[in-house]
C-alpha cells in the first residue's frame, strides 16, 4: 500500500478540511478523505486509515462542544444509526459503492433544492411523528453510509437542517453524533479485518493534522453569522450530493 507525493498532499488537505468541517461546519465538507485516498489505494484500506483519524477528531471536538448538543436529537439519531451500521456491515463487499453513492446523491440534492427554493419553512419538531420518522431514517442512513465510506454527513445534515437549530447546537450535535457512531464502527471494522500494520502507520502519520483542523474549524464558525452559515451548509449538502452522484454514475 503506497502513495506518491501527490497522493500524500491531496490526502493531507482532505484530512485538514475534514477536521475544519467537523468542528466548524457540522460536517458540511466531510467525507472528502476516502474518495480522494481511493484514487491511490483501495477503498477498504482508505476507510481503515481514516477511521482512527476521525475518532481522534471526535475526541478533540467533544471537549470543545461539551454541553451544547441537543440531547433529544442524539437520543433519536444514535439508535437508528447503530441499525444502519449493522446493516452496512452485512452489506460490506456485497453492495456496490456506486449504488450507495447514487441513492445518497439524489437524496442530498433533492433536500438541498427543497431548502433553497423555500423562502420560509417551518422547523421539524424532534418529538412530532414526522420528526421522529425522518430522524430515524436519516440516522440509519448516516450510520449505513458512514460505515461504507465515512460519508454519513449528508443524511445527518438533512435532518439537522430541518430542525433549524442554532449554529452552535447544530455543530455540537453533529460532533457528538459522529463521536458515538465512529466508536461504534470500530469493532465492526476489526471484525471485517480492515486494519493492517500499513493502514495504522498511515493513520499515525496523518494524526498531527487533527488538532490544527479542529482549531481552524472553531475559529471559522465564530466568524460566520447564522444566516450565511445555514446557506453554506445547504449549498454544501447539495454539492456533496452532486459529487456522490457523479462518482456513483461515472466513477
Amino acid at each position: 500500500m503506497e502513495m506518491d507525493a501527490s497522493g500524500w498532499i491531496v490526502t493531507a488537505v482532505a484530512i485538514l478540511l475534514t477536521g475544519i468541517s467537523k468542528s466548524g461546519l457540522g460536517g458540511a465538507l466531510g467525507g472528502l478523505a476516502v474518495p480522494f485516498m481511493s484514487m491511490w489505494i483501495s477503498p477498504r484500506d482508505a476507510v481503515a486509515v481514516v477511521l482512527p483519524i476521525l475518532i481522534a477528531m471526535d475526541l478533540v471536538g467533544i471537549r470543545a462542544w461539551r454541553g451544547k448538543a441537543d440531547v433529544g436529537d442524539l437520543k433519536l439519531l444514535i439508535p437508528s444509526a447503530l441499525v444502519g451500521i449493522a446493516l452496512a456491515t452485512l452489506a460490506f463487499g456485497a453492495m456496490s459503492d456506486a449504488v450507495v453513492k447514487v441513492v445518497l446523491g439524489v437524496i442530498s440534492i433533492a433536500f438541498a433544492l427543497d431548502r433553497l427554493l423555500r423562502r420560509a419553512g417551518h422547523a421539524v419538531s424532534a418529538t412530532s411523528h414526522a420528526g421522529r420518522w425522518f430522524g430515524w431514517l436519516c440516522g440509519a442512513g448516516a450510520g449505513f453510509t458512514s460505515t461504507l465510506a465515512h460519508a454519513g454527513g449528508p443524511p445527518l445534515m438533512a435532518y439537522l437542517l430541518s430542525r433549524r437549530l442554532p449554529k452552535q447546537t447544530y455543530v455540537a450535535t453533529s460532533v457528538f453524533f459522529f463521536a458515538a457512531i465512529n466508536l461504534a464502527k470500530l469493532p465492526f471494522y476489526i471484525g471485517l479485518d480492515l486494519f493492517s500494520r500499513d493502514t495504522l502507520v498511515m493513520s499515525a502519520t496523518l494524526l498531527p493534522l487533527v488538532p490544527l483542523g479542529v482549531w481552524l474549524g472553531m475559529r471559522l464558525l465564530a466568524k460566520i453569522p447564522e444566516r450565511p452559515f445555514y446557506f453554506f451548509a445547504i449549498a454544501a449538502l447539495g454539492l456533496s450530493g452532486v459529487k456522490l452522484l457523479w462518482d456513483g454514475l461515472l466513477g
